[in-house]
């Protein structure tokens, strides 16, 4: 079995419908894109064909691709070591902790290392319910935590309705005033009353039974919810209240997203315990993990931590993470991304919604950003999937790779992406979604 020395677009597509099983996905309905290389923000086929990439694939490729210093540090160690067992201690695994402790608020002490975003909440609320001795999970209904066990139940979106397997999860609504549930009419009286709300779940499931809160700090899938000022606040003194811990996942939010180190610096809230994966070394190889703050850290020095994962600070991705950090800090991204989407992008998506009527609201920060598509803007309703997919096409048809959910695009490009990529997205996002709006919007 040898590999073509020259593939063709054709020759991979059709290996990958004979051979691979997709996540989320009907398989006989697949029609995957074939991508051979890229640099940057651009991908490309094996035919040459170019794409401007404005979803950081699943908004984890932060630093864009094949940045060289990344690369080179994952071949340096594969020289030095390519494998070892967590138990050990590795300089790569320490060095990586010690640069991501130095992101977090003040008070955390380790990090555990998992696999990817979904372990490290699953860790990160097995963490809690044995420091707490409770049992019950409270977390968002829109919000999207992986697709492992109790991850995928403490998701609210309705992928988990065929996975509830886990026990001891409860659900509340978050806040989100485009679409309130609570009848409130501006920000102040959407987080008032979704603490209210809130406060009341967590009376009736018992305070005494509730081990932890689990908010996405911005919720990224659900839509680039940005919470009011004062609700992460608002949560933290609850739970201060209850003595319940408080978990931030930043799986999709964290390390240069909101152009801030965590997306929790924009909040006057800490957390008990901090997820984490994606952005950290953009997805070069996979890791994620739970910053663990010193009074749980305390704990586990004479009690038992029952979990653990054979490639928890795999070496490789170890190193990824030392040499996505300091680059990240070295070439000033993360004031690139609040700065491209504060002046650029953030006020380039608005001029867009003042000319399409498909366009319901534009929300975001830094270069996390979601358009909600709606069919009637009166009444708010949200433009059906299938239109949302046949745009999602055309845009690639140009050359721009999206990130689509439901009724939303998300603007979510590497945190590198330049002026001049901003205007070339924000040419072909023009193009679309006027020709749509003009033959679907009301």
């Amino acid at each position: 079995m040898s590999i073509p020395a020259q593939p063709s677009n054709q020759y991979v597509h059709d290996l990958d419908r004979e051979h691979v099983f997709h996540s989320w996905s009907t398989q006989g309905a697949l029609n995957p894109l074939v991508i051979a290389g890229g640099s940057g923000c651009t991908l490309w086929d094996y035919d040459g064909k170019q794409y401007l990439d404005f979803s950081s694939q699943l908004v984890n490729t932060n630093i864009g691709h094949q940045h060289p210093a990344v690369v080179a540090a994952i071949k340096a160690q594969a020289d030095t070591l390519v494998t070892v067992a967590p138990a050990t201690a590795n300089l790569m695994r320490g060095e990586a902790a010690k640069r991501i402790l130095a992101r977090a608020p003040a008070g955390f002490s380790k990090v555990f290392f998992t696999n990817a975003g979904a372990d490290a909440n699953e860790n990160a609320m097995r963490m809690a319910r044995i420091y707490t001795g409770r049992d019950k999970i409270l977390s968002a209904y829109r919000s999207y935590h992986g697709s492992t066990g109790a991850a995928i139940v403490a998701t609210g979106d309705p992928r988990r309705v065929p996975n509830e397997f886990a026990r001891g999860h409860v659900h509340f609504f978050n806040p989100y005033l485009y679409r309130t549930e609570f009848h409130a009419s501006n920000e102040e009286e959407e987080c008032e009353r979704a603490l209210a709300h809130l406060r009341r779940v967590i009376e009736c499931e018992g305070p005494g039974a509730t081990a932890a809160i689990l908010l996405e700090t911005i919720p990224g899938t659900a839509g680039i919810l940005v919470p009011p000022k004062g609700y992460l606040p608002g949560v933290r003194k609850l739970a201060d209240e209850y003595g319940i811990l408080l978990i931030f996942d930043e799986v999709m939010a964290g390390f240069g997203r909101t152009g801030s180190w965590l997306a929790l610096d924009h909040f006057d809230a800490v957390p008990d315990l901090i997820c984490f994966a994606k952005g950290v070394n953009s997805g070069y190889v996979p890791a994620g993990g739970v910053m663990i703050s010193k009074p749980i850290c305390d704990y586990f020095d004479n009690h038992f931590f029952p979990g653990g994962l054979t490639y928890s600070g795999h070496p490789l991705a170890m190193a990824a993470i030392v040499a996505t950090l300091d680059a990240m800090s070295e070439e000033g991204m993360v004031d690139n991304a609040r700065r491209i989407g504060q002046e650029l992008l953030g006020p380039g998506l608005e001029r867009l919604a003042e000319r399409h009527r498909l366009i319901g609201e534009v929300r975001g920060i830094g270069l996390f950003w979601a358009l909600e598509f709606v069919s009637d803007a009166r009444l708010r309703t949200p433009l059906a999937g299938p239109l949302v997919a046949q745009m999602k096409a055309a845009f690639a048809a140009r050359g721009l790779l999206t990130f689509t959910v439901e009724n939303r695009l998300h603007v979510v490009p590497p945190c590198i992406v330049n002026a001049a990529q901003v205007e070339e997205a924000l040419a072909i996002l023009d193009e679309v979604i006027g020709e749509f709006s003009a033959r679907h919007a009301a």
